[in-house]
């Protein structure tokens, strides 16, 4: 008999430790290939940070780099929000055949808010970030070039 898999702390685990799989792995298993490809990403993107920390805003590789972290952060973020904002009976018929169904209350809600506002927040300074670095490079090579 399967353990049952709570509605509530998947969206939590997706809020709190998604970036690095942990929501996949509590659903579906330390085998879940998926669930694996977010530590990478993650990682990548924590060494940009702390490449734009230490070496300063110049560092390209950093540019590259710290991207990969709001990517990873969005898609756990829509992973939270999904889960979610899945109907209790649905959930329960996907994730916990047999076994008696439960009702989730407030705390989902909160969970779902907390994923959507970190996960718009993170995606639109993805964007500004990217599109930023991308910009003052094509000036400065626009301006080198004359």
């Amino acid at each position: 008999m399967s353990s049952y898999k709570s509605k509530t702390v998947a969206t939590w685990l997706a809020l709190a430790s998604g970036s690095l799989g942990l929501h996949r792995i509590y659903l579906y298993g330390a085998g879940d290939k998926l669930a694996w490809l977010f530590p990478l990403p993650t990682l990548l993107g924590l060494y940009g940070v702390h490449r734009m920390d230490t070496l300063g805003q110049d560092d390209r590789l950093a540019w590259v780099l710290i991207p990969w972290l709001g990517i990873t952060l969005v898609i756990a973020m829509i992973s939270g929000i999904v889960y979610g904002l899945t109907p209790d009976e649905r959930w329960d018929t996907q994730r916990n055949p047999g076994l008696e169904p439960r009702a989730s209350g407030w705390p989902v809600v909160i969970g779902v808010v907390l994923c959507l506002l970190f996960g718009g927040t993170t995606l639109m300074a993805t964007i500004a970030f990217s599109a930023q670095r991308y910009f003052e490079d094509q000036a400065s090579n626009s301006a080198g070039e004359h």
